[in-house]
């Protein structure tokens, strides 16, 4: 019967829907959201200009932008039995799963939760993403004991979370930094934990249900937890001279994996990559620190001479320069994957929101390779 039923594993090549989010053209390492280049949108555009082209199909003029940027900056705080609840967590708590739980509880205070409709829908999806961001910048500052510290109303996403995450004015270097990470990753297709959302959302179910399972799926070491992984490597190498005989041991003697490098879209290197190992090299020569790039820069290089990476045109991905980004700005590392997710929210509601406007249960098959008519036996006959 298999040979009868072709069978897409992963759901290679089967295109689910139209969408007008983003276009990822893995052949020629292109990424468009809604018409634009990623390259120009990492260079020029606020993270809260992305977020209104994605909700609303346009740019913003000033007016709109100033106006999406204040909605997002006042729907941020999270209500205190929520921030109660973090306190009670376990300090050394998963962060991908605190954010989990802690998202999933925010529904609780929303008056709007179950309420699905166009408008509720782009309601929530500001003040979520506003509270994702309070979210995961605080629960750094809770597992250490510090003090809560609440967004401000006149900042953007970049600056609210540099500013809660270290309790003082942010540096403008690094909301930069985190800004051009941010709009590299708002959007992407449909990768898995964006599939998720959508999937949950074509049952109906309210926005907070979809995100949860979004975050459930970026939680994973194959997804979200990619840049995580890679920069656990990258330690683990620890100095540039070490990066060859690594190398040669758990590459080519070992047949281990370089995090970071290889795509299961792109077979061109990801555009994302290009932008941010240049912020990379910038970040890291202007903090004096230039060890990390160095060491992912000369392990990119033997790769990229290697044949077996040549042959399965294997290139750096975004984790693998955005791991030594945000290692350069001194993020704790398990907490790269949250801000994957802050980052993200933009693209899952834009992604919820189109999916209620067209909406068809999703209901893929699946090729049953199990054992027929069995005969049913007393339970004292079973052996």
């Amino acid at each position: 019967m298999s040979d009868e039923v072709k069978i897409y594993k992963g759901l290679d090549g089967v295109v689910i829907d139209e969408s007008k989010l983003s276009l990822v053209n893995g052949t020629d390492g292109k990424l468009i959201y809604s018409g634009y280049k990623i390259e120009d949108l990492a260079e020029h555009a606020l993270y809260e200009e992305v977020v209104y082209l994605l909700w609303n199909g346009h740019l913003p003029n000033a007016t709109e932008l100033e106006a999406v940027r204040a909605e997002i900056a006042a729907g941020a705080e999270v209500p205190a039995p929520v921030l109660a609840m973090a306190q009670m967590l376990p300090k050394d708590a998963e962060p991908m799963a605190v954010l989990r739980t802690l998202t999933s509880a925010l529904a609780h205070y929303d008056d709007e939760s179950e309420d699905s409709s166009p408008a509720a829908n782009r309601r929530k999806a500001a003040r979520l993403t506003g509270q994702v961001m309070t979210l995961v910048a605080n629960w750094s500052r809770i597992r250490k004991g510090l003090p809560v510290i609440a967004p401000r109303h006149d900042y953007t996403v970049a600056q609210n979370y540099m500013y809660m995450l270290r309790g003082e004015a942010p540096e403008v270097n690094a909301v930069n930094a985190i800004n051009a990470f941010m709009v590299l990753l708002t959007e992407h297709g449909m990768n898995a934990s964006t599939f998720v959302g959508r999937a949950t959302t074509s049952t109906k179910s309210d926005m907070h249900s979809a995100i949860v399972s979004a975050i459930g799926t970026l939680k994973g070491s194959l997804h979200g937890g990619a840049n995580t992984e890679a920069m656990r490597m990258f330690l683990e190498i620890g100095e540039v001279e070490n990066v060859g005989p690594w190398f040669e041991r758990e590459i080519k003697e070992l047949g281990g994996k370089i995090m970071g490098i290889g795509h299961r879209v792109y077979k061109a290197l990801d555009p994302r990559a290009a932008v941010l190992k240049d912020r990379a090299e910038k970040l890291a020569r202007a903090s004096g620190n230039g060890k990390w790039f160095d060491i992912a820069d000369q392990l990119a290089n033997l790769a990229r001479a290697d044949a077996y990476f040549i042959e399965r045109k294997l290139y750096p991905n975004v984790d693998y320069f955005s791991a030594i980004v945000l290692y350069t700005l001194e993020l704790e590392v398990d907490m790269f994957t949250p801000l994957f997710a802050m980052s993200r929210m933009a693209g899952w509601t834009a992604h919820i929101m189109e999916q209620t406007a067209n909406n068809r249960l999703m209901r893929p098959d699946v090729l049953y390779t199990g054992a027929m008519d069995l005969p049913w036996l007393p339970l004292d006959q079973r052996p």
